[in-house]
């Protein structure tokens, strides 16, 4: 990936990533006016949703491991969209499930989140989300300094169990785990690498 840098360098590489990130809002949009999401749209809408999330997780934890592997620094500076991207998914995850399940009854999100823990593990993964999104600025970086800033970024992990989670829990009902275990994989490989990154490097530190 090493000559692909100066692309990666480019002032437009940003926006064109935004574009697509954006690309399946579009279609699903799209989709919906021409009546083209299936029999029950408000399902397919809210399990869209949920898919972009997970998908965007696992580009957001690939970042680093390709970034080190390829030897491609320019890589880290998509993390903050590609975070913010997967914020943004959730966001309409969230607004889905109270929007066509909930009708925006407030009683009746707080009694179903209490009541199914698949929904409380979902929502728990927002909350954490969102304080992520809050500090994704550069004055953010500054007032919290960086060390903590890090630390506090360290949530992606949380977010990412508590994602597959939410994903196993809800496919539990209908024995239908195909799609999980490629997420639970994938991921799993991706948090296996950063234990063993960390650790190499802590030796590393240790030996000097």
């Amino acid at each position: 990936m090493r000559p692909l840098a100066p692309l990666l360098l480019q002032p437009s590489a940003k926006p064109l990533l935004l574009l697509l990130g954006l690309l399946p809002l579009a279609w699903l949009v799209w989709a919906a006016a021409t009546q083209q999401l299936g029999a029950n749209p408000a399902e397919a809408l809210l399990r869209a949703t949920g898919d972009w999330t997970l998908r965007g997780l696992c580009l957001v934890l690939a970042v680093t491991p390709l970034r080190v592997l390829s030897h491609t620094p320019a890589l880290a500076r998509f993390r903050r969209l590609l975070g913010l991207l997967v914020f943004f998914y959730a966001s309409l995850h969230l607004l889905a499930y109270s929007w066509f399940d909930m009708g925006f009854d407030l009683s009746d999100i707080v009694g179903d989140i209490v009541k199914r823990p698949f929904i409380l593990v979902g929502f728990s993964g927002f909350l954490l989300l969102l304080p992520l999104a809050l500090t994704s600025s550069n004055r953010a970086i500054k007032a919290l300094g960086a060390a903590r800033w890090k630390t506090l970024h360290r949530l992606v992990y949380a977010v990412a169990l508590l994602a597959v989670l939410h994903f196993f829990w809800m496919r539990a009902g209908k024995r239908n785990f195909q799609e999980v275990l490629v997420y639970a994989l994938i991921l799993g490989s991706l948090l296996g690498w950063r234990v063993k990154h960390y650790l190499a490097q802590k030796s590393k530190k240790t030996k000097a």
